[in-house]
């Protein structure tokens, strides 16, 4: 069956099956982080929560991204993905059944909210290391880019039906939705016909592994570089979205609807953003798209902190998730261009720590923030820093060219494409 160029990857029944069960699967998770960010609000009226409420759930991935990258290094990334999916699946059913019994207290919220930080440590760099598994290299890019397309899809639908539900049923409808939608990816990955993958008896310790995967991570200039300006962005500008229930309410004087409609607003510019990524053939020309976006987010931060219209607001967001989407996919596609297959899972899992794992310290240091200096101020403040890490990694560009292309050549090759077509990717 033939596809069109934007839908190349799609080529792969087994990715075709992956993107199917990941899109009703992150439709949930979507509504459950509304709801769950909503319910704290309520419940407490807290910045400061909000913000701890993102530190809980996200500070596991910081501290234990690196085991999870050498376990997806070692262990058949299918079946830890299968494992992480059903332990998610139970967490929200124990959500949905504390928060619709009318027992719901804010530590039960922390309590599983860490522990899906705990799941999601191991399960992104399985995810992200096997989504290379299912393509074959050449679709590599568009499969990136129909991924984060994908989930941009959901965090489109999912906050706005999220909204809906909260406002007309409650919250805990949103976890218990969320819960029956992992049934999806569940079943989809049960039914793909994976190679089993031979178990990687390593002759080092699984502490000499982590630290192999971080000296790669550093010592390797044009991967360090792309992996520092996405931490910068992760720490400063992505809290935007733990504050944004202060700014739909507060600041915009709305409620749960129009918490989801910005939300929704920034998924539509970040699905904009990653189909324009699945357009791209080739690599050249990204590592200028981040400094760009980086810089064109922090711009639209700035105005959003300014407006105090929510029609604005939601305007404003639209280029803020594209530009950001940019940003972290164009990462993504030229990280894993650059690094060999045994320690995929490893360096991916540092960029899970700089990705979600720098978020969390983020969201922390914004809700104290908002306290004192308001919610809009410190979103203008994370705005400014995006733009001058924006500006920095752009002025290094030039020297991080001629580097990148000989990993990305590298890489072709051990892949076994002719040395011509290896060539031709950096043109």
């Amino acid at each position: 069956m033939p596809f069109p160029v934007a839908l190349r990857a799609l080529r792969s029944r087994n990715y075709r099956l992956f993107v199917g069960g990941q899109l009703v699967s992150l439709i949930g998770t979507w509504m459950q982080m509304v709801a769950q960010s909503w319910l704290i609000y309520r419940l407490t009226g807290s910045a400061a929560l909000l913000g701890l409420i993102g530190f809980a759930s996200q500070i596991p991935v910081f501290v234990l991204a690196p085991l999870g990258g050498v376990i997806a290094d070692r262990a058949h990334r299918h079946h830890v993905l299968i494992a992480t999916q059903t332990l998610m699946m139970l967490l929200a059913f124990a959500l949905a059944a504390v928060t619709l019994s009318e027992y719901v207290e804010v530590w039960h919220i922390f309590a599983l909210a860490s522990l899906l930080g705990v799941t999601n440590a191991f399960d992104i760099p399985a995810r992200q290391a096997f989504l290379v598994e299912m393509v074959d290299r050449d679709d590599i890019i568009n499969a990136i880019a129909l991924n984060s397309s994908m989930l941009n899809g959901a965090r489109v639908v999912g906050p706005g039906i999220a909204g809906i539900v909260v406002a007309t049923v409650g919250e805990g409808w949103c976890f218990l939705i969320n819960a029956i939608s992992y049934v999806a990816v569940i079943g989809a990955l049960l039914m793909m016909h994976v190679r089993r993958k031979a178990q990687v008896h390593s002759p080092v310790s699984a502490w000499e592994s982590v630290v192999e995967g971080f000296t790669y991570s550093w010592d390797t200039k044009p991967v360090r570089a792309l992996l520092l300006l996405l931490g910068l962005v992760s720490l400063m500008g992505m809290p935007y979205s733990v504050l944004m229930p202060i700014m739909a309410d507060r600041i915009l004087y709305g409620g749960p609807n129009a918490y989801g409609l910005l939300l929704s607003a920034s998924g539509l510019g970040a699905l904009a953003g990653a189909a324009t990524l699945t357009m791209r053939r080739h690599i050249s020309g990204l590592g200028r798209w981040v400094a760009v976006s980086a810089i064109g987010f922090g711009v639209t931060l700035i105005a959003f902190s300014l407006s105090r219209v929510l029609w604005l607001s939601a305007l404003l967001l639209v280029p803020a998730g594209f530009f950001v989407m940019i940003e972290m996919a164009s990462s993504n596609t030229l990280i894993q261009s650059m690094i060999p297959d045994r320690l995929r899972g490893r360096v991916m899992s540092v960029y899970s720590m700089m990705f979600m794992g720098m978020a969390p310290l983020g969201a922390l240091g914004a809700g104290i923030a908002a306290a004192p200096l308001g919610a809009p101020v410190t979103i203008a403040i994370g705005g400014v820093v995006c733009i001058a890490g924006g500006l920095i990694f752009g002025a290094g560009l030039p020297s991080l060219r001629g580097p990148a292309r000989e990993l990305i050549v590298a890489q072709q090759l051990a892949a076994g494409a002719p040395p011509d077509d290896a060539t031709r990717l950096q043109r």
